[in-house]
């Protein structure tokens, strides 16, 4: 235990957890562990398992095969002991379009032994919340507001947020990613942020999970996955009409003497790989956490691609 005498188990442990929908395999042996106090970005394309990982956590599916624990407990068998500690905010953001502000506050707070009221009301104040407006009158930005503040209030150790930010406009988005978020982390709470809009991801997040048609191609904290990649911009004595082979090169684009790549390992195996095609380099840099995941998705399509050929 901690000194607030919360468990220090972590809180969530996934191990070769698979879910099939009929024929479609919508997760393939994850497995990923979410340490205490860290903003964990899981990342990848519209449909490709996240809000279906994020339901086993919440223990609205049941695992086919493999296990989840949050907290050391299955979210199955006690679901009172899991959600009371976590908060959680949907793309959806299903609210009560009847309720008032007031009502909806209290309403939730019946819920949650542990609810601040103070810290409740600060948020209100902090977006701006009319008490006496109705859910249905409310934009999608401020029912979004609302959401999190009733994620919030009770003082989740966990709090899930599953595309957040999804249609909202440059204000919300930057309350909720930079000011709640970074808040719950530096509190010793644990966030744990999904979303297919990785330059989000990237401002925010400790630590990354890449998940592309259901499997993890890549789980690292985010200092040591752009401290791997590496881009090229080439110059060639003599044009291209495709990318010349490049050692350590994920992805490649450009045309005629000029070539840019994104490479994965050392940065002297990209000067190395320059200097043997004759080329100079004319840029370097770190790519965005957005050009490191499509890197990697084709490459995994590749191999998949190949491997259907051979098979």
């Amino acid at each position: 235990m901690d000194k607030n005498g919360r468990s220090n188990e972590k809180p969530v442990v996934i191990e070769d957890l698979s879910r099939k929908f009929r024929r479609k395999v919508a997760l393939d042996r994850v497995s990923l562990e979410i340490p205490r106090g860290v903003v964990f970005g899981l990342v990848g394309e519209n449909g490709a398992g996240k809000t279906t990982l994020i339901k086993h956590i919440l223990g609205l599916f049941k695992a086919q095969s493999g296990s989840v624990r949050a907290f050391g407990m299955d979210p199955v068998k006690d679901p009172e002991g899991v959600l009371a500690r976590i908060g959680y905010l949907s793309e959806n953001r299903d609210l009560p379009p009847w309720m008032r502000v007031r009502e909806l506050i209290l309403f939730t707070q019946a819920f949650y032994p542990d609810w601040d009221a103070a810290y409740a009301e600060e948020l209100r104040q902090t977006f701006d919340l009319d008490p006496a407006v109705r859910v249905r009158d409310l934009s999608r930005g401020q029912r979004a507001q609302m959401g999190l503040l009733l994620a919030l209030s009770h003082r989740p150790e966990l709090l899930v947020l599953d595309e957040p930010s999804s249609g909202l406009d440059a204000v919300v988005r930057r309350d909720i990613l930079s000011a709640v978020i970074r808040t719950a982390a530096d509190e010793g709470r644990t966030v744990l942020f999904s979303s297919h809009l990785l330059d989000e991801v990237e401002c925010v997040a400790d630590h990354v999970a890449f998940l592309h048609e259901g499997r993890i191609v890549a789980s690292a904290p985010l200092t040591e996955i752009k401290q791997d990649y590496r881009l090229f911009t080439v110059q060639f004595p003599k044009p291209y009409e495709r990318a010349p082979v490049f050692d350590g090169a994920l992805s490649s684009e450009g045309t005629g003497n000029e070539w840019t790549f994104l490479c994965q390992g050392e940065a002297e195996i990209g000067r190395h790989a320059a200097r043997q095609l004759g080329g100079s380099i004319v840029e370097e840099g770190e790519p965005s956490l957005e050009e490191i995941f499509v890197a990697r998705v084709r490459g995994n399509r590749a191999k998949h691609a190949m491997s259907a050929k051979e098979a």
